[in-house]
């Protein structure tokens, strides 16, 4: 008696669920078994009883146990038989449904493409400093000082301090100190280049920081006076094709130094990039013993184990030692700490480790810009955000398809395939979409960096000659393949084959929820960079236009002015001479970063300054008369200075926080304030200036902080830059006139210029960046969400084709089909916005806690986002909802 294929096929499923045979190598077993259950039928038996009586009697023999054993031996080839299928299978659906596949491929690709753009930012940011063998025992002295109504942190340190520190603390293995004196015109022999990365260095400097020294001795390179070390670039370019060791450059044509040492370039990731260095050992500012002066960038290498918390307290000990005595020139005789801090001054050193610099610090003084470790943090978390909606959008397709795939899967069970073998197959097809997406996501990356490496000043490339980037983009793949494909796979995988051959399938509600829920949430984050987007804008307009108490445009600075000598007068009169010029100043001392700086304690005349309450630390500017004018400032009590009053040289005019921080005793105008003329701070030798004015107060730094205390009186020198208010419209005529004016009066040193506009912008530089990156961020997370909205607007109309087909036939108007369509949608993006507000009015508000001056976060900024996210998915579901709308219902009900 022949079997049957149902007795073939309940042989096949029982195998299957005793996990006695394995798809792909079951044939051999399932016929040996047939044959046998054929003969015991043929003897009489009924199939059940012939099967049963077969098992048991293969169970007892070597048959069975030797094909479950050659099954067992066979799980490798298994695997692969298995892994081919399911990739075959996975790639026919890709294939078959190639509008969904591109839609899930493209968001995931631009998802992933911006993960790993901001990923290389994040590693190369996390990296700062970590290339100096000696890192973690590296510290930076940093300062923080409250006096005379000023309150200062910074990264300066009195001069003797590095001298003492290994002295005094045996912790402290080594330290060093830098001096910044500004740029520097620099010739070999009679050409002048201007140099900017100049500093002033200890002897140390080798042994505390890993900087190669490529020629030279490192030991004692810069204990001599005169004597500096350059970078390997700055050798090539002052001496190609020989040696720099031993030869000298001039500086300011008056300083020769000779060349020491050539070391190796200092990295791109490091806080400070120095081409020359030059030794301390000829600063006479380097010498001096005053602990009340802070001038001097400190660093100390501390001992293997040491705690830099006990070398902190005994820095304040040393601090006791050294400084306090000094307290005795302005506060009288048994001046102590204490005293001192009784009137709510303060005077503290604290240590900042090296690897914090660049992330977390923002002082007075540092040596170049860093970032802000909540800006890398707020990056890794949009990365992940719009990396989430990628994979949402995936996740929705997949199960608002599930229909489609329903008999599918209750085919393959009912064809014996457990649900294990099911999830196991949608997980390939997730993941092997996901590895599609990466591959994309590489290319996508390489041509987005140029414009990232511009926006964020910076140089990533992509590491394609690293192995290990290529396993953590594998990894990443698969990772994100698995985590997109869960849900839908266990979702899909869950169907009843009974109910769904019958046509059965319920999506239910529980996945509509779901799939709704992902919707907002998608659009939820995309709103909240949104409006993150417009207020940063809108912070940066508040400040390109607020009032800052002077005119910035149209007014070009000329540096390098000691450049010109004694026809400094006569190079500023014949720029005057010219009718596009309106005036002219000459100060080193402007209301824009990177300019000159003096600060110094004052006192109103006939008030004890031994009291701390009628000290006045306040910035003292020299200028010449033209400033205020030039400037276009506002006098808002007394006069400008002017050439009829001779005595205007012992005048001076504070500005409005200066004039209050005096106290005065009613009208400020002809009172008289007062300095000690010399360093030694004798009471003997002072320096008093008659108030002749009251300048509007001006910002003289970023908005972040508040306007401070500054008097401006008059310089007997000519020096600093050159700055001209001019009136054409032509700029690069007046350029044109400023340089040839430059060249035949001093020829030979290089004019270089600068627009006080946009030196007043640079001080906002990283916030315009930050604006610019947040946007184009935004921007790609709604082009992802949507591209996902798209696909389920295409979907849902799909499934609706009949429906909406009935209800034209039956009057409906195209209108209502449209809105039909997207009212559902629509509800959702109401709901993001709704939950999204809130989170962006918080962040906002935390950033915006940075400025002093800045933007009210109105109703409007919320307002103005909604609308452009509601228009975006409006416009995104139209396309879609109309093409069904004016479709031709006999299409859709032919078949009916």
């Amino acid at each position: 008696m022949k079997l049957t294929n149902d007795h073939i096929d309940y042989i096949i499923k029982d195998l299957h669920y005793r996990g006695v045979v394995y798809e792909g190598l079951q044939d051999e077993l399932i016929d040996h078994i047939c044959s046998a259950v054929e003969k015991e039928m043929q003897a009489g038996g009924k199939f059940i009883e012939a099967y049963h009586e077969t098992l048991k009697a293969f169970g007892h023999t070597s048959g069975l146990r030797a094909t479950q054993h050659q099954t067992l031996q066979s799980e490798n080839q298994t695997a692969k038989i298995m892994l081919k299928n399911y990739l075959t299978i996975a790639l026919r659906n890709l294939r078959k449904h190639r509008f969904y596949s591109l839609i899930n491929i493209l968001g995931l690709s631009v998802g992933v493409a911006v993960c790993l753009v901001i990923a290389l930012f994040v590693v190369n940011e996390l990296s700062y400093d970590r290339h100096h063998e000696y890192a973690h025992r590296i510290y930076r002295v940093k300062s923080e000082i409250i006096f005379g109504g000023n309150h200062w942190n910074m990264t300066f340190a009195p001069a003797p301090m590095a001298a003492a520190l290994p002295e005094e603390i045996p912790e402290v293995e080594a330290a060093v100190h830098f001096r910044q004196r500004g740029s520097y015109l620099v010739k070999r022999e009679t050409e002048n280049t201007k140099e900017s990365n100049v500093i002033w260095a200890g002897k140390d400097f080798f042994k505390i920081f890993t900087v190669p020294v490529l020629e030279g001795n490192v030991e004692g390179i810069l204990d001599e006076p005169n004597t500096m070390v350059v970078s390997e670039r700055t050798a090539k370019k002052y001496f190609p094709g020989e040696s720099a060791l031993g030869q000298t450059l001039t500086l300011d044509n008056q300083l020769n130094l000779k060349i020491t040492g050539v070391y190796e370039d200092i990295p791109a990731n490091s806080h400070f990039h120095f081409d020359f260095i030059i030794s301390t050992a000829g600063l006479e500012e380097a010498k001096q013993t005053f602990w009340l002066s802070n001038n001097f960038q400190t660093y100390m290498l501390l001992r293997e184990g040491a705690d830099a918390k006990a070398v902190e307290a005994t820095l304040a000990k040393l601090i006791a030692k050294y400084a306090v005595p000094q307290f005795s020139l302005i506060m009288g005789e048994g001046a102590t700490m204490e005293k001192f801090t009784e009137g709510g001054n303060k005077l503290e050193y604290t240590l900042q480790p090296l690897q914090d610099i660049h992330l977390k610090s923002d002082l007075q003084g540092e040596f170049e810009p860093g970032f802000n470790i909540t800006y890398v943090y707020l990056f890794i978390a949009i990365a992940l955000f719009i990396l989430t909606i990628a994979c949402i959008n995936f996740m929705n397709l997949s199960t608002a398809r599930s229909a489609n795939r329903a008999k599918e899967v209750g085919v393959r069970k009912v064809m014996g395939s457990f649900r294990s073998h099911l999830i196991r197959q949608f997980l390939t097809e997730s993941t092997l979409l996901s590895l599609f997406s990466f591959i994309i996501a590489i290319g996508i990356a390489y041509l987005l960096l140029p414009l990232f490496n511009n926006l964020a000043d910076r140089t990533l490339f992509i590491p394609f000659g690293n192995i290990s980037f290529y396993a953590v983009l594998f990894a990443g793949a698969v990772v994100t393949g698995l985590l997109a494909g869960t849900y839908p796979s266990f979702f899909l995988s869950a169907f009843k084959p009974v109910n769904v051959l019958k046509g059965q399938v319920s999506l239910g509600m529980k996945s509509g929820f779901i799939r709704s829920s992902l919707v907002v949430f998608q659009f939820a984050i995309s709103i909240v960079l949104i409006i993150g987007t417009i207020a940063v804008l809108s912070q940066l307009n508040y400040i390109q236009n607020k009032k800052i108490g002077f005119n910035k445009d149209q007014v070009i600075m000329v540096e390098d002015t000691y450049a010109l000598g004694d026809q400094r007068m006569a190079y500023k009169n014949e720029i005057l001479s010219n009718s596009m010029i309106v005036s002219g100043t000459f100060s080193g001392y402007l209301p824009v970063a990177g300019t000159w700086r003096n600060d110094n304690p004052w006192w109103a005349e006939g008030k004890d300054y031994k009291q701390q309450e009628n000290m006045v630390s306040l910035q003292n500017w020299e200028v010449d008369y033209d400033y205020i004018k030039t400037l276009d400032m506002t006098i808002k009590e007394g006069r400008d200075f002017l050439h009829a009053f001779p005595s205007d040289s012992t005048a001076v005019i504070l500005n409005e926080t200066a004039a209050r921080n005096f106290n005065f005793d009613g009208d400020p105008i002809g009172k008289k304030v007062v300095t000690f003329a010399d360093r030694d701070m004798s009471p003997d030798k002072l320096n008093a200036l008659t108030v002749i004015g009251v300048v509007e107060n001006f910002h003289f730094e970023s908005l972040k902080e508040n306007i401070g205390a500054v008097m401006i009186y008059l310089s007997k020198r000519l020096q600093g830059n050159l700055s001209f208010r001019f009136q054409s419209q032509d700029t690069r005529a007046v350029i044109d006139l400023l340089e040839s004016k430059w060249k035949a009066i001093a020829p030979g040193q290089p004019f270089t210029y600068s627009f006080l506009d946009d030196r007043f912008g640079n001080m906002y530089a990283a916030e315009t960046r930050l604006g610019k990156v947040f946007a184009i961020f935004a921007g790609f997370a709604i082009i992802i969400a949507c591209l996902g909205l798209f696909a389920l607007t295409a979907f849902t109309a799909e499934q609706r084709t009949k429906e909406i087909g009935i209800r034209k036939v039956l009057g409906a108007s195209v209108g209502s089909i449209v809105v039909l369509l997207s009212k559902e949608f629509t509800r959702l993006v109401l709901i993001s916005f709704v939950l999204a507000a809130p989170f962006a009015w918080w962040g906002v508000n935390k950033w915006l806690e940075d400025y002093q001056y800045k933007i009210e976060l109105g109703w409007t900024v919320f307002l103005l986002a909604g609308i452009i996210a509601f228009l975006i998915a409006i416009l995104t579901m139209s396309f879609q909802s109309i093409k069904t709308a004016i479709s031709n219902p006999i299409d859709a009900l032919r078949n009916e």
